[in-house]
């Protein structure tokens, strides 16, 4: 499994009760309560893991094999909280642009039940107050250190969103029911937490099967099964995987980030207004503007850009391959070429293949495509607030970099894994 986890220290319990002498063992006693199996081959643990409790193998476990099954009923969710009821009552009321607000009030109201179900379950999270998304670092620091990332307009965006959702929809919920929420859980700072928790830890399920499709009494309607995707050695700790996910995702939605080069699936994003800013300051005089202009709303209107989206390039391939090379082709094509493609509304699929763009035919590419991604690459350089050799000559000093905190240090690893991938762009457009 990919190493793709974060857990920090363990917190106390959110519910009723002192905490448990030993979590350890108030936890795996509750797993056999209800009903929650795990393999005789893996242990909860806080010797030989990364950060906090983890789960370790005591024999080395083949690929396939069963590592823990939850019963749906032990899963925290708005189905199986003791206010189940009142949130599917008040579902109507619940709605928001998240989806996550029934969840929430879930958790808002178990953390501090004074006979939960899940306390023990609770008394393994990491402390809220300690929780290292950039959402809880100061805007000034988060500014300063993740500037040009896409991270804080991500955050900011959160933020927002996060309070418009508490102060509309869960607080008046909870004020309407006070029996259910005290007034310590009835808190931004708390739902603020709570959310990044929700974040990094919690899951969707995918799509199930159509009704006609499912067998009877189907036993994975029941359970929700771990398995390993690899052989695991003896000895060592098990990673869930969080997919394929940037450096900058893992530290927005996670916490935490790969050191370079360990995430190959790392990308840097090329704004689309940018690659139309590049493109305007290439032209010459007001009437040649306004028609870069016409060409970028034609882009508009076929949906390959928009002013809040961005073109994506891994250090392999072109994640949004399709749209770049449209924008491309259409913003440099010959006056007369466009005409031609706007009266017949785009092109074909033949004229499409054609013009496959992948990272390694970049250098192929038509001389004036390759200047409008080079120009690109060069402004979106411009976002952040040091260049790549600044970032090398730090990587490069051991106690240099030794001396940084932990949140410089990630935030370190995210624009030199990004600034990476755009130099490479300079070299293929060169």
């Amino acid at each position: 499994m990919a190493t793709r986890t974060k857990r920090s220290r363990v917190a106390q319990p959110g519910g009723g009760g002192e905490p448990d002498s030993d979590p350890v063992a108030g936890f795996l006693s509750w797993c056999g309560r209800v009903g929650l199996e795990l393999s005789p081959k893996v242990a909860v643990s806080r010797q030989g893991t990364v950060a906090g409790y983890g789960m370790v193998t005591r024999e080395s476990v083949l690929p396939g094999e069963l590592l823990f099954a939850v019963p749906r009923a032990a899963l925290l969710s708005p189905h199986t909280c003791s206010i189940r009821g009142l949130l599917e009552r008040e579902r109507d009321t619940l709605q928001s642009q998240s989806g996550w607000v029934p969840l929430l009030l879930a958790l808002l109201h178990e953390l501090q039940a004074p006979a939960s179900l899940w306390s023990p379950y609770f008394a393994l999270w990491p402390q809220l107050d300690r929780l290292e998304h950039p959402m809880f670092w100061p805007e000034e620091e988060r500014q300063r250190l993740l500037q040009g990332t896409g991270v804080p307009e991500a955050v900011e965006k959160d933020l927002a969103n996060i309070r418009s959702e508490f102060y509309s929809i869960v607080l008046p919920f909870m004020e309407a029911h006070p029996d259910l929420f005290g007034p310590s859980v009835r808190s931004l700072e708390l739902y603020h937490q709570l959310v990044a928790l929700v974040m990094a830890y919690s899951f969707q399920e995918p799509l199930e099967e159509e009704e006609d499709e499912k067998e009877p009494n189907s036993p994975l309607m029941d359970y929700l099964r771990m398995v390993a995707t690899r052989p695991i050695p003896k000895g060592q700790e098990i990673f869930n995987t969080y997919g394929q996910m940037a450096n900058w995702q893992l530290i927005h939605m996670y916490g935490f980030v790969e050191p370079y080069p360990d995430n190959t699936d790392d990308t840097a994003d090329i704004q689309m207004v940018t690659v139309r800013e590049a493109a305007v300051r290439g032209t010459k005089g007001e009437a040649e503007r306004l028609r870069l202009y016409e060409r970028w709303d034609f882009l508009c209107k076929l949906e390959m850009v928009g002013e809040e989206g961005a073109f994506v390039i891994g250090r392999e391939e072109v994640l949004t391959e399709e749209e770049l090379a449209a924008t491309l082709k259409v913003l440099c094509m010959p006056a007369e070429e466009f005409r031609e493609f706007k009266d017949r509304d785009g092109w074909g699929e033949d004229e499409w293949e054609e013009d496959r763009l992948t990272v390694t035919n970049i250098p192929k590419l038509k001389a004036s495509w390759r200047q409008l991604l080079r120009d690109s690459v060069l402004l979106t350089l411009q976002t952040y607030a040091t260049d790549l050799k600044t970032e090398e000559d730090v990587l490069s000093n051991k106690e240099a970099y030794a001396k940084l905190s932990w949140r410089e240090k990630q935030a370190l690893q995210v624009r030199y894994g990004q600034k990476m991938i755009l130099h490479q762009l300079l070299e293929l457009t060169s």
